[in-house]
């Protein structure tokens, strides 16, 4: 009897237990609540939403809502025609398990609602003690991003109690100031997060097991966008196109796993990714000449003063050997893993996901508002295939010491605000981002997905219309930017990408075309036009107001990549003017497109006339005007402007030529004003084309005027040598030309190694001369260096070397505004200064000849060598 008790006792128990624990799944179900609504209501998905009014306060206050209009963006009705309006300080409570992490996404729709302005919106959002936002307001968000809806994205660690809550608090700073809310959702989820390796500090990790994120980029790379719906786990995240991030010239490839190739989760669980995303991958490529010449980089756009978690999937699909594929990760520029071998991760086992954090902190500094995410192969593991792959990739915000993930709100610029409130025809009408692009998931400050936007527009780019024009019709996905990384909607004619960014100045110093100008001048972007294909996109030439010829530069319509290029570049050229830097005549921002116009320069680049295959030999003469020529714009550009400025990509690509051979200086979307010259010095994200980057730059990241003079450097021996900065296909020592350039000069041996074509030709005291500057260009440490003025005037002292060997003539004027008799006994201040004429706007030499040439040579943006 007494062990029938304990047999009973024990049962019971076991009931309980198992009730208690039924009790404890039930509370863990995901809450997905439309806002404002009475009934809920069923998603575009098909996913059912529920009303939110059981879980506020029987004392609440607040204020049921349906938008006035309907954004043809919006995916479904539910959640986003209803909203739960906040006049005072309110709390949601929810039951939740205390042991488990929730994803929580608040959806906000900044609609017109009936006797409530939405542009007096300020609140903010507390969870379970966690500040989620602070003084936000979603009408500036979508005005500056132009955006229909956001999602923020969190995720939050154990909370230790049965209850969450969510307190929503308009602003005590803004009179009427009012909170709101779409969209609720609460999904538990389970534990995905342990440590991450700390960049910069490979012993050491970050514990991360306890920490709350938000959300700010999750990319499916080399693959398309997968809805929730097609999650694992039922987690309903949202995986996005990664192709917008990308940065440089060279995309790499993309592939996808064969039908017969079984991905097998080993020890990694099904719910840290989705199947499709370890499915397919984007790599470098196999042709190591190219692959050793770039990095594969992704850049992001952050809030500073925070920590990220960087998560990087893999999946080695297509080898099946450890060495194969070995390469370097980078994060921000630091060494965040060497010698990666996806297969070696998996203990030799092909086809099996891993992943790895990385955690970093992003300071408040000039320039750190990005986070980039680069890779390279391992030259030191000497692996089978110089390539790199990568499968995924999520970035996450850490929570502050002060339990605080908010960020800023996106700022509207006063040219923006002049725009919207003029409703000017040349930009975005009035109001124009209630119907752009929709706003996106999870974001903080930064984007967080093009998704299957980029899919869905270029499938619409294809459907075009018997008059060249484009369906009307589209639906996008959502997105989330900064003021930079926003698209608008194929059915908004005008700016809206970064028109927000660039100053009334600066947008007043160049013309403005429409995008009808620019198809007409490009014959409707005629492939027969296209002229080059760079990082930006392609360039085609083109004809405006009946017979001026121009390049005409146009982003790549798939990818956000160059909007820092495009609004860069603006701001510097409308300001300046000279005959030795090429010309911006306008800029067309309209139906989500990017087109910079310039001057055309009918010989191309300088670069293509000096390799094998190129159409025309220079003479050495022309080469020397050519270097001149450029040194002259560099120096007026680290002198002559307002402020000193800094290019940053000097290379042969960025020397133009136009038809009477003169060269000018391009291309300034990576380009710098500073620095303060009590400092001497821009701390900036290093930035730049490999073979061409300085050194001391990369090392310190402080970038300074002499960090030009080493690129020209480069450039000096380039034009000597007629063999690229970088030469994988050569033996080691001869790779890289600045190195093998200096261990030729110092050896008294770089007259054997010059261009074959020059050999004889070249006056030997102007070879020393030119030698000798170029080595000097390339000293190891910037204050070694020559400024471009010394520079410049050691290249006219070669011409003059090579024109008169004997001094006693007067030179030619080779191009030059500057007449002299005996330079050599002219001294160095007395040469600048009769350089000054140079070095002001609106000057003599400002004017730019118009081409006549009928059959110029091609003006070509391809890019070899990439840094960015």
């Amino acid at each position: 009897m007494h062990t029938n008790t304990h047999i009973l006792v024990f049962i019971i128990s076991l009931f309980l237990a198992f009730n208690s624990f039924h009790a404890e799944s039930s509370d863990t179900k995901p809450l997905i609540l439309s806002c404002g609504s009475k009934d809920g209501g069923t998603d575009g998905d098909g996913r059912k939403w529920e009303s939110d009014s059981k879980y506020l306060p029987s004392s609440d206050k607040s204020v049921s809502a349906r938008a006035q209009s309907q954004d043809p963006s919006l995916p479904s009705e539910t959640p986003y025609m209803t909203a739960r309006i906040f006049t005072s300080e309110t709390s949601y409570q929810f039951p939740v398990n205390s042991s488990s992490r929730y994803w929580l996404r608040l959806h906000f729709y900044p609609s017109a609602y009936s006797n409530f302005n939405v542009s007096n919106s300020y609140f903010s959002v507390v969870a379970g003690g966690i500040t989620l936002l602070n003084n936000f307001s979603a009408s500036i968000t979508a005005e500056a991003l132009t955006q229909a809806y956001t999602v923020r994205e969190f995720s939050l660690a154990d909370l230790k109690s049965d209850s969450l809550t969510i307190t929503f608090k308009p602003s005590d700073k803004f009179s009427g100031a009012f909170a709101f809310v779409n969209g609720i959702e609460v999904i538990p989820m389970p534990d995905l997060f342990d440590s991450a390796t700390m960049v910069g500090f490979s012993d050491q990790s970050t514990d991360i097991k306890a920490a709350n994120f938000q959300t700010m980029y999750r990319l499916n790379v080399g693959g398309k966008y997968i809805p929730p719906t097609n999650d694992s786990s039922g987690l309903t995240r949202s995986w996005y196109d990664d192709s917008p991030y990308l940065s440089g010239a060279q995309f790499g490839v993309t592939s996808e796993a064969p039908s017969n190739v079984t991905i097998k989760y080993n020890d990694v669980p099904e719910s840290i990714a989705p199947l499709d995303v370890y499915r397919t991958s984007r790599s470098m490529g196999p042709n190591p000449n190219i692959t050793m010449n770039y990095n594969l980089t992704w850049i992001f756009h952050v809030d500073a003063n925070f920590t990220y978690i960087v998560r990087m999937h893999f999946c080695e699909y297509q080898l099946h050997k450890e060495n194969q594929r070995v390469f370097d990760i980078y994060i921000n520029n630091n060494t965040a893993m060497p010698s990666a071998d996806v297969i070696a991760w998996a203990q030799g086992s092909e086809s099996v996901p891993v992943y790895k954090d990385y955690s970093i902190y992003v300071n408040d500094q000039p320039g750190d508002e990005e986070l980039w995410v680069a890779l390279h192969p391992s030259v030191s593991a000497k692996p089978e295939y110089y390539d790199a792959i990568l499968n995924g990739l999520e970035v996450f915000k850490v929570s502050d010491a002060n339990s605080n993930l908010a960020g800023p709100n996106p700022t509207v610029s006063d040219l923006k605000k002049k725009q919207l409130d003029e409703g000017d025809k040349s930009f975005a009408p009035k109001k124009s981002y209630v119907s752009a692009i929709i706003g996106g998931a999870a974001g903080g400050a930064a984007a967080f997905g093009l998704a299957a936007a980029v899919c869905i527009v270029l499938h619409k780019r294809k459907r075009k219309l018997p008059n060249g024009s484009e369906s009307r019709t589209s639906s996008w996905l959502p997105i989330y930017g900064n003021s930079h990384t926003s698209a608008s909607k194929s059915t908004i004619s005008g700016a809206s990408h970064c028109s927000a960014a660039i100053s009334s100045d600066a947008a007043s110093n160049c013309r403005y075309f429409s995008l009808a100008e620019i198809r007409h001048a490009t014959k409707n972007f005629d492939e027969s036009n296209v002229i080059g294909v760079g990082g930006f996109g392609k360039v085609y030439k083109g004809v405006v107001d009946g017979d001026v010829k121009v390049a005409i530069k146009r982003s790549n319509p798939s990818s956000e990549q160059g909007v820092n290029e495009f609004q860069t570049e603006i701001e510097m050229l409308s300001k300046l003017r000279h005959r030795h830097l090429v010309s911006l005549i306008g800029f067309c921002e309209e139906n989500s497109e990017m087109i910079l116009v310039y001057d055309y320069m009918g010989h191309g680049t300088l670069r293509e006339h000096l390799y094998k295959g190129n159409k025309i030999t220079l003479s050495w003469k022309q080469r020397l005007e050519i270097c001149i020529g450029a040194a002259r714009g560099l120096h007026y550009l680290h002198t002559g402007a307002k402020y000193t400025i800094i290019h940053r990509d000097v290379k042969t690509t960025n020397i133009l030529l136009d038809e009477k051979w003169v060269a000018k200086v391009s291309d300034f979307g990576l380009s710098k004003t500073g620095p303060n010259m009590n400092q001497g010095h821009v701390s900036t994200v290093v930035k730049g084309s490999f073979g061409y980057l300085d050194p001391e730059y990369f090392r310190r990241q402080q970038l300074t005027e002499k960090s030009d003079v080493y690129s020209f450097g480069v450039v000096l021996f380039e034009v000597l040598c007629a063999r690229p900065a970088l030469n994988p296909s050569l033996p080691k020592e001869q790779v890289s030309l600045a190195d093998w350039a200096l261990n030729c000069q110092r050896r008294g041996a770089l007259e054997d190694n010059i261009d074959p074509q020059l050999k004889g030709k070249i006056n030997s005291e102007c070879l020393k001369k030119f030698s000798e500057t170029a080595e000097k260009c390339l000293a190891d440490h910037g204050v070694d260096r020559p400024s471009m003025g010394d520079v410049l005037w050691n290249l006219e002292f070669a011409l003059q070397m090579q024109e008169n060997p004997d001094g006693s003539t007067k030179p030619t004027n080779s191009g030059s505004s500057i007449e002299y008799e005996h330079f050599e006994e002219m001294d160095h201040n007395s040469f600048l200064a009769m350089h000054r004429n140079t070095l002001s706007l609106g000057s003599d030499n400002d004017t730019t000849e118009k081409s006549d040439d009928n059959t110029a040579d091609i003006f070509s943006q391809i890019v070899n060598q990439k840094g960015r």
